[in-house]
């Protein structure tokens, strides 16, 4: 009986470092999606409006930054949960 409940809880925490490893790699897989979606949508944006380049480029890098910021502590959180 403890070696079943020993054996359940092993294969519990395995299952959740994966998880957690899941979780770290689908958060850069989004962000890199996110900043793709802007991407477009800002050499869209451009191609329409050229003289518009400038304050355009701005606001992308900005929006960029807070994705990557979000996917970074997400990482981070993940990551930390793993060495706990």
């Amino acid at each position: 009986m403890l070696a079943f409940v020993l054996l359940q809880a092993a294969a519990g925490a395995v299952l959740g470092k994966a998880g957690i490893a899941l979780g770290a790699a689908l958060s850069a897989f989004v962000a890199g999606y996110g900043i793709g979606k802007v991407g477009k949508a800002a050499v869209d944006g451009i191609a329409r409006q050229p003289e518009a380049a400038g304050n355009i480029r701005t606001t992308v890098i900005i929006v960029a930054g807070m994705i990557e910021g979000a996917s970074l502590l997400a990482v981070i959180t993940c990551l930390l949960a793993i060495i706990r």
